[in-house]
């Protein structure tokens, strides 16, 4: 199938979502759904056995749409985007990120949520919502999860950007490599997991998760109660959210 704002292949094993939205793949809900609609094509594929998340364009992403995220559009823009880690969780296989340069806002969950990432060493890591008076629910989920309590408290509370070196010093990431190099060392991460058995990988992914007590719904269903139903009704949330369009600095009420 023929989409607007992603490319997909499936070969050997291997299903590839290539972001390309140019020119930062910005993530708006149009992006999303086609993003879910492969995601759900590939649902019950036996021969599945690692899904890769790339990009075309000047970064991985730059984020979501924050035109998109505002009144009645918010709920819809997050039903969307949660339905990618809903879908990518349904899966059950191994799914891997390849990222370079910017990695920010949603693109940077995209690519965190992953159970394996590969950097560029030009790239860049950061969750800046809070910012704009927001958070990230997905991050908050899982980065305590990846790197701990106190390190996802200080990059989510922060919002600050990190280096490819310092997101792996971290462990929020597996490799970083030369920039000029990450597609064919992105091969060569992804060659050993295909060698594998399909059912194997699934079975082995969930005793991991299961091992960790690692349920994603019991985990977001309430974060996003907070977002949606706390967070989205306060003021300094759409103080943020509009002051960030409209290019000036966000006048917080603490309310």
């Amino acid at each position: 199938m023929a989409y607007q704002h992603i490319l997909t292949e499936f070969k050997q094993g291997l299903g590839v979502i290539t972001l390309n939205r140019p020119p930062v793949n910005v993530l708006n809900i149009a992006m999303m759904e086609e993003i879910n609609d492969a995601l759900q094509g590939w649902q019950g594929r036996k021969d599945l056995k690692v899904v890769l998340f790339n990009a075309k364009g000047k970064c991985f992403s730059a984020g979501v749409d924050v035109g998109e995220h505002m009144g009645d559009l918010a709920p819809k823009m997050i039903g969307a985007f949660h339905r990618i880690f809903r879908l990518m969780d349904k899966l059950g296989v191994p799914t891997v990120s390849s990222v370079f340069s910017s990695c920010l806002g949603g693109g940077c969950e995209v690519a965190v949520f992953s159970d394996l990432v590969i950097a560029g060493e030009g790239a860049k890591f950061g969750q800046p919502e809070i910012q704009v008076g927001v958070f990230p629910p997905i991050a908050a989920h899982i980065m305590p999860r990846i790197i701990g309590r106190k390190a996802a408290m200080d990059l989510i509370l922060s919002g600050r950007i990190i280096t490819a070196a310092e997101a792996l010093r971290m462990g929020l990431i597996n490799k970083v490599v030369k920039d000029e190099d990450l597609e064919k060392e992105t091969e060569a991460f992804l060659k050993p997991y295909l060698g594998l058995s399909a059912e194997v990988l699934r079975q082995t992914k969930k005793a991991i998760a299961v091992g960790l007590h690692d349920d994603l719904e019991d985990s977001l269903r309430p974060i996003e109660e907070i977002y949606l139903n706390k967070l989205m009704k306060t003021h300094d949330a759409q103080e943020g959210l509009k002051a960030f369009l409209e290019k000036r600095k966000a006048v917080w009420k603490d309310e």
